[in-house]
């Protein structure tokens, strides 16, 4: 199969890439600049921004699917403002859907989100949910994950829990947790989604199918940032920060310029981050065969 994956070189991308290839198909790796160096040999590469459709169009030519992955991170405030979600994540799917018609692939898998809905409190996840409204509305054969956070090295979650340190208490032993880090994830391993991204791409039982993944346990906020910091032999004091106190903050720096975060990462520490039924099932995975965010932290260290 020739396969597409627009996105290809960023950190799902890549090994994304490395597993279909592993599979035998020819993968077609696109990006604003993509470099041999982030993927794994036989990968080829294509130049192309999914805001501008006539930059990405010629790439679909001839190929059996194509896999979406290009988003903005939900985790830091875009440049540009979170406009920008709508225009890469939304309209950049709708590039991507209009390209596919027009050269005649007629598999798509699309990375979406948990919660996904044009409704939703945060700009990300609102332009996730228009997004899969336009793959849904397309006359291609489509698949849709919803995972939760993502880890593996390379994965944002670890550079963002030391930024939201470094915002609210830099250079000192306490950690001022937004809403004492209750907010739920269910994270999981790159290396455990990627193989079901592969199947969903080959049998046709997935067409039409929308999967909500999560990985083998539930964690908090709290808990995910005592891990990263235990795993590196550092020690800190999490203290409570009122959730009104992290709304003015986030929302009040949120205008400075290059401040990383803003009022939609304060919304989105309001929402859990958690699969309410666990689809890995659909593609014959047990979560007991699931690496554990502790393990991964223990072998990277």
């Amino acid at each position: 199969m020739k396969v597409l994956v627009v996105g290809g070189s960023g950190f799902v991308g890549s090994n994304l890439c490395r597993e279909l290839k592993s599979r035998g198909h020819s993968v077609t790796a696109m990006s604003r600049n993509p470099t041999s160096e982030d993927l794994p040999e036989g990968v080829e590469t294509a130049v192309g921004d999914v805001t501008d459709y006539d930059s990405i169009t010629d790439a679909f030519e001839g190929k059996d699917a194509v896999v979406n992955l290009v988003a903005l991170s939900p985790l830091f405030k875009p440049d540009g403002g979170y406009r920008m979600h709508d225009i890469v994540n939304w309209q950049g799917t709708e590039n991507v859907v209009k390209a596919a018609e027009a050269h005649d692939v007629p598999r798509l898998v699309q990375m979406s989100a948990l919660g996904a809905d044009p409704d939703a409190d945060t700009a990300y996840i609102r332009s996730k949910g228009n997004a899969e409204n336009a793959v849904k509305s397309s006359g291609l054969d489509w698949t849709i994950f919803r995972p939760s956070i993502i880890f593996g090295e390379g994965a944002e979650i670890i550079d963002f829990t030391k930024k939201l340190k470094g915002m609210f208490a830099p250079g000192v032993p306490l950690y001022p947790l937004p809403g004492n880090g209750r907010t739920r994830f269910q994270p999981i391993w790159i290396d455990d989604l990627t193989p079901m991204f592969g199947e969903a791409l080959e049998d046709d039982a997935h067409v039409g199918e929308t999967y909500e993944i999560g990985g083998p346990e539930i964690l908090t906020l709290r808990d995910v940032t005592e891990m990263i910091y235990e795993s590196e032999g550092k020690s800190i004091t999490i203290v409570p920060l009122p959730m009104p106190l992290a709304r003015v903050g986030l929302t009040t720096l949120g205008f400075v310029p290059g401040f990383p975060m803003g009022s939609d990462q304060y919304r989105s520490l309001k929402i859990d981050n958690a699969v309410a039924n666990n689809d890995i099932g659909a593609f014959g995975v047990d979560k007991s065969s699931l690496k554990t965010f502790e393990a991964f932290l223990s072998e990277r260290n």
